[in-house]
């Protein structure tokens, strides 16, 4: 069996909503092989947020530690962090996060310019991610010309620009109607499994759950396989 690519072991996390404790994250564990798809759902509140801001570096733990291809990233500073996010990670949302003045080339051409210089090489792969998510003729677009299902598969391109080894998305769907949101999944599935991405989804899907290699659920702090 390959190493995992990303693991997380014992995390926990909680928040204080007036005199009350409440625990999120209660000592929370998981291992993502290579390329593999996981979901992971729960109920509203249940903290699947929570976890993939862990995952991915945007918020501390109060407790355990999260390893990227098996080196610990606990603790390290926000500039070292970021600059191992932009190589290791890729991140969509359930908003898009788009930059409306910039064409949607330009926005995917974003994550590569974290990372310095922005030459002809990067841009053919811009174009070439845009044709591959189903945007052959829309690169030149701004946002506001796109419907919300063409900015979703923007903002999957630009995830992936960097060849990142996981993808982190949280309800990408959520601002979709069923059948955009159908066509989003599936196209995130695809060319994650073309690029060899790992892909962990939050859903409060359960048809696009149940497309993933592994189906996970998150309840009272700790994760489950169903």
């Amino acid at each position: 069996m390959p190493d995992p690519v990303l693991t997380a072991g014992g995390l926990r996390k909680s928040y204080r909503s007036g005199d009350r404790v409440i625990e999120v994250l209660r000592g929370t564990a998981m291992a993502v092989a290579p390329g593999e798809s996981i979901s992971i759902r729960g109920e509203s509140g249940s903290g699947k947020t929570t976890l993939l801001n862990l995952l991915a570096g945007l918020d501390a733990s109060e407790g355990g530690e999260v390893r990227w291809a098996g080196a610990g990233v606990t603790g390290l500073g926000n500039n070292a962090l970021a600059g191992l996010r932009a190589r290791f990670l890729g991140l969509v949302f359930q908003a898009y996060y788009l930059i409306p003045e910039i064409d949607a080339q330009a926005n995917v051409l974003l994550a590569r310019r974290m990372l310095g210089r922005v030459g002809a090489a990067e841009r053919a792969r811009a174009r070439e991610l845009l044709i591959r998510v189903g945007l052959a003729e829309r690169g030149h677009h701004l946002p506001a010309q796109l419907s919300g299902g063409e900015r979703q598969r923007v903002a999957i391109a630009r995830a992936l620009m960097n060849g990142p080894r996981v993808i982190l998305a949280d309800e990408p769907t959520g601002n979709l109607d069923e059948h955009t949101g159908d066509v989003v999944i599936d196209v995130l599935l695809g060319v994650c499994a073309a690029e060899g991405a790992a892909l962990v989804l939050v859903t409060h899907n359960p048809r696009h759950a149940a497309k993933c290699d592994r189906k996970l659920r998150l309840h009272d702090g700790i994760l489950m396989e169903v």
